[in-house]
C-alpha cells in the first residue's frame, strides 16, 4: 500500500480527461483512491430522479471500464460522504483529498468535511472543473450578483478566456485491494416495470459518448442550430445530459469549437455557447441562491395563489393528454426518451403553471424525475423563468400559446405527429381539458393582483 496515497472524490464529473481533480493527485505522485459515493442522505444532498440515476448507472459502468483500462478501479461506496471519506482516509493513511467543486446546498458539507480533514493534517483542495466561470468570480459593477443574463454574459466573454482543458491521464496506478460496492446493488435501474428501454436506444452515457456526441454536434448540426427551435428536425447539441454528469466539461465545448468551422456553422458559433451561458448562469444564480428548487426567487411571489393541482389535469398532463398537440407531444417525448426539446418544455411548462395554475414546483419535480438531464440549477432555474418567479424571468403576462408555438415552429407538424400517432382520430381527446384564452385571462388577473396592477389587454 502507498505511504501516503492520493483520494480523488468523483462527483458530477464522471470523467478522466480535464479534470483537476484527477490531475491534481496524478501530480502529488502517490498511488490513488478513485471514489465515487451514492449519497442520498447527507445535508443538501437531492436525491436523484429515476432516468438521471439510470443515467448515472450507466455513466459510472462506462468510467470503471475506462479507468480499469488504464490498470485504475472505481471504488463505489454508498452513504454519507463524510463518514465514508473519514474512514478510508484512515484506513489507507491518505495523505490528500480532492475533489471538483458544486454550487448548491450540498457545499456546505464539502467544506465541513474539507475543515475536518485539513485539521486532521491531511491536504484537502477542490478545483473548478464543471463551469466556465466561477461565481464568485463574475459579478456586477457594485459587486453583487447578476440577475438579468445578458449583461451576466456579457461580463464572462468579455473576461479572461477559460482556462484550456487537461489531458486524460494515460495510466493510473490505485491502491491494491479497497473494498467496493456492486454497482447492481444500488438499484439505480428499473426492474418491474422497465420504462428504460428507448432512452437506452437513444442515448450512449459515458465520457465517450459525450465526446463523440460533440463530435457529431459540430460536423454534422452545429450549421442548422439557426433552427434550434424547431422541434420537429435535430438542430440542438443535446450534450445536457453528458454536462450534467460532468462526462464533458465545458471548457472542452468552449476549446472544441475553436476549430475551422464552415460559414454556416461559425455563424452559430455565439449563439451557441450563449446557450451554455445559460447553464453558467443557472449556477450563478443556484451559488447565490441554494433554495432555487424550493424558494421562490423573487419573493413577493410567495402570496401567488397557486392552486392544488386537480388530479385528473396533473394526470393528463403527466401522461401527454391534454388535449393540446404540443404539450402532449413534449410530454410524451420526455417520457419515451428522458429528454425534451427546449422550446417545448417553456410551453409544456408555462402550461401547466399558467394555464393550470399550477406550482412551478410540482413540475419542476416531475422533471426532475423524469429528465436524464435533470440539473439542480437549471431545472428549477427554467422553471421558475417560466413563472416569473425567477431571476431574468420571462414577464408575468407572457403566456405561450400552445397552438400559436405550434403553427410558428412545427407548421408540418413533423414533432406532433411523430408522438402522438393516433392525432386526427378518436383514440386522442376530442378537446382540451382546459380552455387556453379564459384560463390565460385568470392567470393574467392573478399575476396582476400579485403585482398591483391591471391586467394587460
Amino acid at each position: 500500500m502507498s505511504a501516503s496515497p492520493s483520494i480523488v472524490w468523483f462527483r458530477h464529473d464522471l470523467r478522466l480527461a480535464d479534470n483537476p481533480a484527477l490531475q491534481a493527485a496524478l501530480a502529488r505522485g502517490q498511488q490513488m483512491v478513485l471514489l465515487y459515493i451514492h449519497d442520498d442522505v447527507s445535508p443538501g444532498m437531492r436525491p436523484m430522479g429515476g432516468a438521471s440515476a439510470w443515467w448515472t448507472h450507466h455513466s459510472l459502468v462506462s468510467l470503471a471500464n475506462d479507468i480499469r483500462a488504464l490498470g485504475g478501479q472505481l471504488v463505489l461506496r454508498q452513504g454519507p460522504a463524510h463518514d465514508i471519506i473519514t474512514a478510508l482516509v484512515e484506513h489507507t493513511g491518505a495523505g490528500g483529498v480532492y475533489w471538483n467543486r458544486r454550487y448548491g446546498r450540498s457545499r456546505d458539507g464539502d467544506q465541513a468535511l474539507k475543515t475536518h480533514l485539513r485539521n486532521a493534517g491531511v491536504t484537502c483542495e477542490s478545483f473548478g472543473g464543471n463551469l466556465l466561470f466561477e461565481p464568485w468570480s463574475v459579478a456586477t459593477g457594485e459587486g453583487k450578483p447578476f440577475r438579468v443574463f445578458t449583461p451576466f454574459w456579457r461580463a464572462c466573454v468579455a473576461s479572461e478566456p477559460p482556462r484550456l482543458p487537461l489531458p486524460a491521464p494515460t495510466s493510473l496506478e490505485c491502491v491494491p485491494g479497497i473494498a467496493s460496492d456492486e454497482i447492481e446493488t444500488w438499484g439505480l435501474t428499473p426492474h418491474s416495470p422497465d420504462w428504460s428501454a428507448e432512452i437506452a436506444q437513444m442515448w450512449t452515457p459515458g465520457e465517450a459518448g459525450a465526446h463523440a456526441r460533440l463530435e457529431d454536434f459540430i460536423e454534422n448540426i452545429l450549421r442548422e442550430y439557426h433552427r434550434r427551435d424547431e422541434p420537429g428536425p435535430i438542430t440542438t447539441s443535446r450534450l445536457s445530459p453528458h454536462l450534467r454528469s460532468g462526462e464533458i466539461s465545458p471548457q472542452s465545448i468552449w476549446y472544441a469549437l475553436e476549430r475551422n468551422l464552415p460559414g454556416d456553422a461559425q455563424a452559430n458559433k455565439a449563439k451557441f455557447l450563449s446557450e451554455i451561458g445559460w447553464r453558467e448562469f443557472s449556477y450563478n444564480i443556484l451559488y447565490h441562491f441554494p433554495e432555487l428548487d424550493t424558494a421562490n426567487y423573487r419573493p413577493e411571489f410567495d402570496r401567488f395563489p397557486w392552486g392544488e393541482p386537480e388530479p385528473s389535469a396533473l394526470r393528463a398532463w403527466h401522461q401527454g393528454r391534454t388535449g393540446i398537440p404540443l404539450v402532449d407531444a413534449g410530454m410524451r417525448e420526455l417520457w419515451h426518451t428522458g429528454y425534451m426539446h427546449n422550446r417545448v418544455r417553456m410551453v409544456t411548462a408555462s402550461f401547466l403553471i399558467k394555464n393550470l395554475l399550477v406550482d412551478w414546483r410540482v413540475g419542476e419535480s416531475w422533471f426532475w424525475d423524469t429528465l436524464v438531464d435533470a440539473d439542480e440549477a437549471n431545472n428549477p432555474a427554467s422553471w421558475q423563468w417560466v413563472a416569473g418567479s425567477g431571476a431574468d424571468a420571462a414577464p408575468y403576462f407572457r403566456v405561450f400559446n400552445p397552438v400559436l408555438q405550434a403553427e410558428k415552429f412545427d407548421p408540418e407538424q413533423v414533432y406532433i405527429k411523430r408522438w402522438i400517432p393516433e392525432i386526427g382520430t378518436d383514440a386522442y381527446p376530442d378537446k382540451p381539458i382546459v380552455d387556453l384564452k379564459a384560463s390565460r385571462e385568470v392567470a393574467l388577473a392573478a399575476f396582476a393582483k400579485l403585482k398591483g396592477e391591471r391586467p394587460p389587454e
